[in-house]
């Protein structure tokens, strides 16, 4: 009997490439200032004004940032995602 080597999958994101995540958290305080740090801090790199796209819930309790950035690689996108989970500021994301 003939044994396969495995198949690896390939990645579904392919880097470079530029990436949209979602956080979403209370319209309170400093909450677009801080998710920016956050990414910038992650990143190394400043992430502008431009590159955020904020939304406010119909009461305008919420609000919704999706902040698009150019990633290189798998490490940075999870870098961001744990980020994001560890900060109690966000109670959503995508």
């Amino acid at each position: 009997m003939e044994t396969k080597e495995p198949q690896i999958p390939k990645p579904l994101v392919e880097y470079p490439t530029v990436y949209a995540y979602k956080v979403m958290g209370k319209r309170e305080g400093e909450f677009h200032s801080m998710v920016q740090h956050l990414f910038t801090t992650v990143l190394g790199t400043p992430i502008g004004d431009d590159a955020i796209v904020e939304n406010v819930s119909k009461q305008g309790h919420y609000v919704s940032l999706t902040v698009s950035v150019h990633l290189t690689s798998e490490e940075q996108r999870i870098a961001l995602y744990t980020a994001i989970h560890n900060e109690k500021r966000i109670v959503y994301y995508l």
